[in-house]
């Protein structure tokens, strides 16, 4: 999986986070120098600099276990597109997590999937990222904010749905939006949110069933105002038909796929809405 030309990448650092949001900004994507942050703090940014030293192209790697890590932020801006500079930063992705042993996971576009699938990716599960407007009634029967000491169980469960515990992700969520988590009164489900640039992205949620989700995204809708995006497993009908009834609208649909491995990382079963292609 080597490219023919060694690209000159650097490992982007937080003094460079202007340039990597103008990559994002210029997609339409949705992060946050928050988002950015995470993935320089805990994992990797791989960057192309231009001539004026600002990043071109990105792409970055998120461990989560001693199993896997996330690849996302494959950006390359529209001057230096058709050049195989995408793919290169992918495969230089690929190539550092295989040297530590790690299976890459990624969420991809239709596009992307196209690039993914030749270099050796397999697909997972689909999901379907919808788009609507926040607000409306409160948390229903069954739903409560979530509390600061509530963060330890829903780390739990979460990191036995997603198949790694990735405490970091989920307290930063937490963080910045409180009044966006919720949990189930039995404590067996939870939803968080966050602000992004453009919308407030939905998720993770996961639950016991879809009933429990259902009340969990309820809840988390009802908080938000304004734009709100969220990124659903195809699987779960009942989310998807509440998401209709809302008038919210499908996007863009996404595969869960992994470089090598056909099954699943932790329990799809209990994975209702994801944390965002960017961080699985």
């Amino acid at each position: 999986m080597a490219s023919t030309e060694v690209l000159p990448l650097a490992v982007m650092s937080e003094s460079e986070m202007a340039g990597c949001m103008a990559l994002s900004a210029e997609a339409g994507w949705n992060q946050t120098p928050d988002d950015w942050a995470l993935f320089m703090r805990h994992g990797a940014v791989f960057g192309l600099p231009g001539d004026d030293g600002r990043p071109v192209a990105t792409g970055a790697i998120l461990p989560f276990s001693a199993e896997f890590a996330w690849v996302s932020m494959v950006l390359v801006t529209a001057a230096h597109r058709r050049r195989r500079i995408g793919t290169g930063i992918l495969e230089t992705c690929c190539a550092e997590l295989k040297r530590r042993g790690l299976v890459a996971v990624l969420d991809a576009t239709p596009a992307g999937e196209r690039v993914y699938r030749p270099l050796g990716f397999v697909p997972h599960f689909a999901l379907t990222r919808w788009q609507g407007q926040g607000g409306g009634a409160a948390a229903p029967t069954g739903v409560r904010p979530m509390r600061a000491d509530d963060l330890a169980a829903a780390i739990a469960i979460d990191a036995a749905a997603f198949g790694a515990a990735r405490d970091f992700l989920l307290r930063s969520f937490f963080v910045r939006a409180p009044q966006l988590a919720f949990v189930t009164a039995a404590g067996a489900g939870f939803a968080l949110a966050r602000p992004g640039r453009i919308a407030t992205q939905i998720g993770p949620i996961v639950a016991a069933n879809e009933d429990a989700a259902a009340a969990l995204l309820t809840a988390a809708l009802g908080a938000a105002s304004g734009s709100v995006f969220l990124d659903v497993a195809d699987r779960w009908q009942q989310l998807g038909a509440l998401l209709q009834q809302r008038g919210f609208t499908v996007q863009r649909p996404f595969l869960r796929m992994a470089l090598g491995r056909s099954a699943p990382f932790g329990d799809a079963a209990r994975t209702f809405v994801v944390a965002g292609p960017e961080f699985g």
